[in-house]
C-alpha cells in the first residue's frame, strides 16, 4: 500500500509539473501572440465597419430595456452611471505658460479660466453602496465655450464636455463586442458576455480581466482617484486621449478624516466633508496624449490602453473644486436632470472611433427616453 500511494503522489506530482508547464507554455504562446497582433503602425483616421448603424439601433433598444429595468418608483435613471456623488462647481484654468502646439480648442489660450460643472458618480446602471466594487466616473461640462457645437440641434449649448471613468480601457473594443456584451447583461446572462458560445474563439478573456480591473475597490473620496477618457478625441489636428488627475499640491494641504466606509453613501459624505464642511478645495490637472500612429495606439478599439512610453500625457489645465454647498434636494435634482455628453463640444475635440459613434446616437435616444418620461425636466 506504501509503494502504491508513492508511485500515486509521483505520478500526480508529474501530472502538475505537466501542466505547469503548459500553463507557461500557454502563457508565453498568448503573450507572444497578443505582442505580434497588436504592434503598430495604426491608421490615424476612422475606420467604420459595415453593420455599424444596424448594431448602433439594436444597442439603443437594449440600453432602453436597461434604463426600464433599473426605474425608480417615479424616475427613470440613466443606463450608466445612475447614481452621482454630487454635482460641483469647477474652475479649469489653461496653463499660462501652455506650449504653441498644446494650444487647441478650449486650451487656445494661455491663462484663460472656465466656469465648469463637474459630476462624480459610480459606474453602475443602479445606485448601490459605494462599498461595492465599481467604476468611477467624472463629467466636466465648460460654459460659454464659443464656436460651432457638433450637434447642429443644440447649437444654443456653448458647452465643451469630458466624460471619464476610472480605468485607462474598455473591456470591449468596438461596436460588435459591445451589442453583444450588452445584451448579454441586460438579459441577466453576465457570464455570457463574454463566453458568447461554445466555440473558444469567441471567447474574450482578456476583456473579462479588464473589466474585472475596472470594478475596483472605493477609493477614499470621489477627489483622490485618477479619471482616463478611454476613447481617443480630436485634439485639434491630432488624436489625443486625456485624463483627470488629483494635484494636492496645488491646493492648501488636508487630510480627509475617516468615513465609515460601511455607509451606502460614504463617498458623498467624503466630497461634502471637505467642500462643505471643512471648506477645504480639491485640485486636479487635465492632460492629454496624442497619439504616435507609428506606435499601436489605435483609434477603433477601446480595450488597447495607450503607453505612456509610446506617448507621455501632458498638461493642458488645472482644475480646482473650490469648497462649496452642493448638497440640497434642489441642487441634487438639478445634478441628476444634467446631461454629460462628449458630443456636447466643439470641432476641436470631436469625438472620434466606433464607441464615441455609438455614443453619439445612445447617449442621445437614451437621454430623450429618460427627459420625456421624467417629465418636466431642465433637458441641460
Amino acid at each position: 500500500m506504501k509503494l502504491l500511494w508513492m508511485r500515486l503522489g509521483a505520478f500526480l506530482g508529474k501530472t502538475l509539473l505537466w501542466l505547469l508547464g503548459l500553463g507557461v507554455l500557454g502563457w508565453a504562446v498568448a503573450t507572444a501572440w497578443f505582442a505580434w497582433h497588436h504592434r503598430g503602425p495604426v491608421s490615424n483616421q476612422e475606420l467604420i465597419p459595415a453593420g455599424e448603424a444596424a448594431m448602433t439601433q439594436a444597442i439603443i433598444q437594449t440600453a432602453v430595456r436597461i434604463v426600464d429595468q433599473h426605474r425608480e418608483s417615479t424616475r427613470y435613471l440613466r443606463d450608466a452611471h445612475a447614481k452621482a456623488h454630487g454635482c460641483v462647481q469647477a474652475e479649469v484654468q489653461v496653463l499660462p505658460e501652455l506650449a504653441g502646439d498644446l494650444r487647441q480648442g478650449a486650451f487656445s489660450e494661455p491663462g484663460k479660466t472656465w466656469q465648469a460643472t463637474m459630476r462624480l458618480s459610480n459606474g453602475n446602471a443602479y445606485p448601490q453602496f459605494d462599498s461595492i466594487r465599481d467604476a468611477r466616473g467624472m463629467a466636466i461640462k465648460l460654459r460659454d465655450v464659443p464656436g460651432k457645437q457638433l450637434l447642429g440641434d443644440q447649437a444654443d449649448r456653448a458647452e465643451q464636455d469630458f466624460v471619464m471613468f476610472s480605468h485607462p480601457n474598455f473591456f470591449v473594443s468596438d461596436v460588435a463586442e459591445y451589442r453583444q456584451n450588452v445584451a448579454a447583461q441586460a438579459d441577466g446572462k453576465k457570464a455570457m458576455a463574454f463566453f458568447p458560445s461554445w466555440d473558444p474563439r469567441s471567447w474574450q478573456v482578456r476583456h473579462l480581466f479588464i473589466a474585472l480591473a475596472t470594478l475596483s475597490p472605493a477609493p477614499e473620496s470621489p477627489t483622490r482617484t485618477t479619471y482616463f477618457s478611454v476613447s481617443p478625441y480630436k485634439f485639434g489636428e491630432a488624436n489625443a486621449k486625456f485624463r483627470v488627475i488629483p494635484d494636492p499640491d496645488s491646493c492648501p494641504a488636508y487630510t480627509l478624516p475617516a468615513q465609515n466606509q460601511k455607509l451606502p453613501n460614504f463617498l458623498r459624505s467624503a466630497l461634502y466633508q471637505q467642500l462643505s464642511t471643512d471648506r477645504m478645495p480639491a485640485c486636479f490637472v487635465l492632460q492629454i496624449q496624442r497619439q504616435d500612429a507609428s506606435k499601436y495606439m489605435p483609434i477603433e478599439d477601446t480595450s488597447i490602453e495607450w503607453q505612456e512610453s509610446d506617448a507621455p500625457f501632458q498638461t493642458v489645465a488645472r482644475v480646482r473644486v473650490p469648497a462649496q454647498d452642493f448638497d440640497t434636494p434642489a441642487q441634487n435634482l438639478q445634478c441628476d436632470n444634467l446631461s454629460f455628453n462628449p458630443w456636447f463640444g466643439i470641432e476641436a475635440h470631436r469625438p472620434i472611433g466606433g464607441i464615441n459613434r455609438l455614443r453619439k446616437a445612445v447617449y442621445e435616444a437614451v437621454s430623450d427616453y429618460r427627459h420625456d418620461r421624467n417629465a418636466g425636466e431642465d433637458r441641460r
